[in-house]
């Protein structure tokens, strides 16, 4: 979309200009050149500021009013809360704040005593856990040498995931431990399920109009300068599409990796993108848009004695669709969560299941909820007779799907491959099925389409000096991503070393992409690479065993200043890797476990060791 005269106050030669000028304008630039303009707007005169981290100069307060200094900052771990602490920190600056905008890792806390207004974006992952980046900034704040902090105003966004016990636990924690240190809520703190996008929004909009009444100043920023501040300026560089208006890619292929005789399935897509205009890196995500297994949906619909055609709302703007697509394509119908039973409960006078809902049977609440969907729930409780419009009410939006990227948009222009394996067991007699890996693998074709976006992960990137050595560990498919990573080298002429590890069950049948290995071998785009095949031996061997019968060479690739990248499951490969790594760095450094951890902290902070983990 570009800027037309018809529908902007601009005369065609400004139209031209701006055009021209948009387009080229990089992040800091665009946030200097809001600020600008709103510091015109208050009569304030505006010096030019330099560097990436320029902000603009602000407009002058009214007797009596506080700082318009703010601090945000976020710890995500894979890229929401910091786009979402930008969008706020963009905002901000269009209404003359001095924003300082940083990760917690970055942020040297020593500065905390003097931060007035502190902002925190922060997701949960895991159980409970902080993010990566987060958890020096975490550890730090809940430890004896955290200061106290009267003079300090302060909110919290949380991002969690209501289908985990521990939702929002972080933001939670960090939300408590202000308090208790003596800060003050300038607004309280939002928790936020996978469709975050409105609550966090409110949020922006509350804290934005409690720093604009504390301040004194008013919220009404030039509209130019609000424009100029978000993501949607017009220019022909710009993607239209994204995770609230995906883009309905075409399927170009869909292979299975997996030998013949495995019991695994993994599937290799590629989905074209021409006519997006979207954009990835390696290390980046794309977010697919799934249906749910359509045996499942008929079978809920038969138990609750519904009529498919029914419609029913399917968003808060009223939006309706027949029931039978509602279930398919809008709401979630295989995870249950805490919120959702207790509404269920609600809706329901089946005593059995307000007793599991009530207090002090949390325990049984979350065994239950881990192993069932919502078949079983109507099942188990005879929820028959409920409404389809009031329990369509309680159902939470289906979420897509994130994918690590398994190609470089360098080497494969116009594309984006997916390495994704089909999930299908059995569990409380009948058949489960993952809802986009069944989704893919069953009913997805060439020339079929399917709704995606690109989710970039800024924590989860290459370095940026192509010499220095990487050491890769993704068994599965946690590999996708380095699938990029060495596409984009080989195109780039990297020359940094390269070293993989790569497991899985059979080296016959489960050796996914083993003739691209093969040839960045030969080609020597990749140095080396350890495999492990569990099933192959008497004994299970997978990727930290062989890190740890290379513990010598490791460590120095290390000491040479390797960065270490880890992508697949987090509960145990995700740890044990980390251990693996730890136990290394003890034995060939000759250090203690404290300061092997330290090293490994260190490595963090330095973004040498990142993790794609989940």
């Amino acid at each position: 979309m570009v800027l037309q005269v018809t529908n902007s106050p601009f005369h065609q030669e400004q139209v031209d200009l701006l055009n021209r000028l948009l387009p080229t304008l990089s992040e800091s630039q665009r946030i200097w050149l809001s600020g600008y303009l709103s510091a015109i707007q208050g009569g304030a005169v505006a010096s030019v500021p330099t560097g990436a981290q320029a902000t603009a100069a602000p407009t002058a307060p009214t007797a009596g009013a506080i700082s318009k200094e703010v601090t945000i900052l976020y710890g995500s771990q894979t890229g929401n809360s910091q786009r979402l602490s930008k969008k706020l920190g963009e905002k901000l600056q269009a209404q003359g704040f001095q924003v300082t905008l940083s990760s917690m890792g970055d942020f040297k806390t020593n500065n905390l005593k003097k931060v007035e207004t502190l902002l925190i974006a922060v997701s949960t992952h895991g159980e409970g856990d902080p993010p990566d980046n987060a958890i020096p900034f975490y550890e730090f704040l809940h430890s004896k040498r955290a200061p106290r902090l009267e003079g300090m105003r302060f909110s919290v966004l949380a991002l969690g995931d209501t289908s985990y016990e521990k939702f929002c636990q972080t933001g939670k924690d960090f939300d408590k431990r202000l308090e208790e240190l003596g800060a003050s809520r300038l607004t309280p703190r939002v928790d936020c399920d996978v469709d975050y996008d409105e609550p966090a929004a409110e949020w922006m909009n509350q804290v934005t109009e409690a720093l604009n009444a504390a301040s004194g100043s008013s919220s009404s920023a030039a509209a130019a300068a609000v424009a100029l501040s978000g993501a949607g300026i017009p220019g022909a560089a710009v993607s239209e599409y994204s995770r609230t208006n995906p883009f309905e890619a075409e399927v170009l292929e869909n292979l299975n990796l997996n030998g013949r005789g495995s019991d695994r399935e993994t599937r290799h897509i590629e989905l074209s993108l021409e006519g997006s205009n979207l954009d990835y890196e390696p290390g980046d995500c794309l977010g697919v848009y799934a249906q749910n297994h359509p045996r499942l949906v008929e079978q809920l619909i038969e138990a609750m004695g519904w009529n498919a055609e029914e419609l029913v709302p399917v968003n808060k703007n009223g939006d309706q669709r027949p029931l039978r697509e509602a279930l398919s394509r809008n709401f979630e119908i295989t995870v249950l969560t805490k919120p959702l039973l207790e509404q269920a409960a609600k809706l329901s006078s089946n005593g059995a299941l307000q007793e599991l809902v009530s207090e002090g049977r949390e325990a049984d609440l979350r065994a239950y909820a881990a192993e069932r969907d919502l078949l079983d729930l109507v099942q188990d409780y005879n929820l028959k007779g409920i409404p389809a419009k009031e329990f369509a009410a309680i159902l939470r939006k289906l979420p897509a799907r994130l994918y690590s990227i398994s190609s470089s948009s360098k080497a494969n222009p116009g594309e984006v491959h997916l390495t994704i394996r089909k999930v299908q067991y059995e569990a409380q007699g009948r058949e489960r099925y993952g809802v986009c890996s069944t989704y893919v693998a069953e009913r997805l074709a060439p020339g079929d389409t399917v709704p995606v976006y690109v989710h970039q992960n800024p924590n989860f990137k290459m370095p940026q000096n192509p010499d220095a050595p990487i050491i890769m560990i993704g068994p599965g498919t946690g590999v996708a991503p380095f699938r990029a990573f060495l596409g984009e080298r080989e195109e780039i002429g990297a020359s940094g070393k390269s070293w993989l590890f790569f497991g899985d069950q059979h080296f016959a049948t489960d050796f996914l992409y083993q003739t691209d290995w093969q040839r960045w071998l030969k080609d020597g785009v990749l140095t080396r690479m350890d495999v492990a095949f569990s099933r192959d031996t008497d004994k299970k061997v997978y990727v930290q065993h062989r890190m740890l019968e290379k513990s010598k060479e490791l460590y120095q690739w290390l000491q040479e200043g390797a960065s270490v990248y880890v992508c697949g499951d987090e509960k145990r490969m995700a740890h044990d890797v980390h251990a693996a790594l730890g136990a290394i760095i003890e034995r060939e450094g000759g250090f203690s476990p404290e300061e092997a951890a330290e090293y490994l902290s260190r490595m963090q902070q330095d973004k040498r060791y990142q993790r794609d983990v989940y």
